[in-house]
C-alpha cells in the first residue's frame, strides 16, 4: 500500500508542476484532466501526509520515553504516544477506503426513471411522492432537476417520470437507489381501512457525455415528429415539436416533447438515448463482472426490492444493509442523507473485506 501511495504522491507533484507549465490552459481537454486528477489525488496525499506526520509523532515519543526518567513527563509522553497510535489507526483505514477502486461515473450527473408497478392508482401516487423526495433531496444539495417526460395518472400520480439531477457528484449519492421500492399504507381510496402494499421501481444511470461516451450511426435512428400531447407551453400543443426517437439495434425509444421547439427536443432525446446506451453498456460490463456485484451494495438489479416505506409504523428499512429508521416524514421530505452515507459505508467495508481476502 505505501509504494503506491508514494508513487501517487510523486504523480501529484507531476500534476502540479504541468499545470503551472505555460500555454496547458491552451488545451482544454488536457487541462480538464489534469485538473481532475489533481482533484482526485488532494484528498489521498493530505491524508498520506498527516499520516507520516502520525508516525514521526509515534518514533519521537518512543524516543523520548526511552531516556525521560521524570514519572509525570512520561506520563504525559505516554498519553501522547496513546492518541498517535489512535489516530495512526484511524489514518491507515481511510488511505485505505482512499484507495478502493473509484467509480470512473461518481462525479457525473445523473438520469433516474420511476416507474409505477404492483398496486395501480396507489403505486402511481407513491410514484409521484418518490419524485417529489429526490426532488427535495437534489434542491438540499443546491443541484438542479430537468424532467425530461412524464406520465400521469387519472388522479395526479405518475405512472412513469424521468428526470435529470445536475450536480457535481449527483451519482455517486444517488446510485444506490436503484431498485425496487415498497410502501405499506392504508389508501385514500380504502374504505376498510385495510393497509396495502404498492411497488415502484427506481432506474438510476449516470448520464453519458457528448461523444466520449457512446458513438451513434444515423443509420440506427429513425426520428419521429409529432404533435405533442398534455400539458405544456404556449405553442407545446400547436406544432410539430415532440420528437421520438427509435434505436433499432437495441428497441429503445426515447420520448421528448418537454421543450417548445424540436430542435431543443430532438436534442434532448439524442442525450438520453447516450444514457440509456451507455447505462446498457455499463449494464452488459457489471453482467461481465458478476464476483465484482455481489461485492456491492446490492445486484444493482432493478427488480431487487432495496426498501420497504412503512406508513402506520413511521419507518423505513433498507433491506441490504438492514438499516430502520423512524422518521419517515422527514425521508418523504428528502432527508435521505443518513441511508445513503450507510450505503456507501457499507459497500466500502465489502470491498474492503474483498480486498484483504485477495
Amino acid at each position: 500500500m505505501f509504494d503506491k501511495l508514494e508513487a501517487l504522491v510523486l504523480r501529484f507533484d507531476e500534476v502540479l508542476l504541468q499545470l503551472s507549465s505555460p500555454g496547458v490552459s491552451d488545451d482544454q481537454k488536457r487541462f480538464r484532466a489534469l485538473m481532475k486528477e489533481q482533484s482526485d489525488l488532494t484528498p489521498i496525499v493530505e491524508a498520506y501526509k498527516k499520516y507520516k506526520e502520525t508516525k514521526q509523532t509515534i518514533e519521537d515519543s518512543l524516543e523520548l520515553l526511552e531516556s525521560e526518567s521524570d514519572e509525570e513527563m512520561r506520563a504525559m509522553l505516554k498519553e501522547e504516544l496513546s492518541d498517535a497510535k489512535e489516530q495512526e489507526e484511524k489514518l491507515q483505514q481511510e488511505l485505505k477506503i482512499l484507495l478502493l477502486p473509484k467509480d470512473e461515473n461518481d462525479d457525473r450527473n445523473v438520469v433516474m426513471e420511476i416507474r409505477a408497478g404492483v398496486g395501480g392508482e396507489e403505486s402511481a401516487l407513491f410514484a409521484s411522492e418518490i419524485y417529489r423526495m429526490y426532488v427535495h433531496y437534489a434542491e438540499s444539495r443546491r443541484w438542479k432537476v430537468e424532467t425530461n417526460e412524464v406520465e400521469e395518472s387519472d388522479i395526479g400520480g405518475m405512472k412513469f417520470v424521468s428526470f435529470t439531477i445536475i450536480g457535481q457528484g449527483a451519482y455517486s449519492a444517488l446510485k444506490y437507489e436503484s431498485g425496487a421500492h415498497r410502501v405499506q399504507r392504508v389508501p385514500d381510496t380504502e374504505s376498510g381501512g385495510r393497509i396495502h402494499t404498492s411497488a415502484i421501481t427506481v432506474a438510476v444511470m449516470p448520464q453519458a457525455e457528448e461523444i466520449d461516451d457512446v458513438e451513434i450511426d444515423d443509420k440506427d435512428i429513425r426520428i419521429d415528429v409529432m404533435r405533442a400531447s398534455g400539458s405544456g407551453g404556449q405553442c407545446v400543443n400547436t406544432t410539430d415539436s415532440a420528437v421520438r426517437l427509435t434505436h433499432l439495434p437495441t428497441g429503445i425509444v426515447i420520448y421528448s416533447q418537454t421543450e417548445k421547439s424540436q430542435i431543443q427536443n430532438k436534442a434532448k432525446a439524442f442525450a438520453l438515448l447516450r444514457t440509456k446506451l451507455y447505462d446498457l453498456k455499463l449494464q452488459q460490463a457489471h453482467d461481465e463482472q458478476a464476483q465484482l456485484r455481489k461485492s456491492q451494495v446490492g445486484s444493482g438489479d432493478r427488480s431487487e426490492k432495496i426498501r420497504t416505506y412503512n406508513f402506520p409504523q413511521g419507518r423505513v428499512t433498507d433491506h441490504r444493509i438492514n438499516l430502520t429508521l423512524y422518521k419517515l416524514d422527514k425521508v418523504m421530505d428528502g432527508d435521505l442523507q443518513e441511508i445513503i452515507d450507510s450505503c456507501i459505508t457499507a459497500d466500502q467495508t465489502a470491498k474492503l473485506a474483498k480486498m484483504n481476502e485477495s
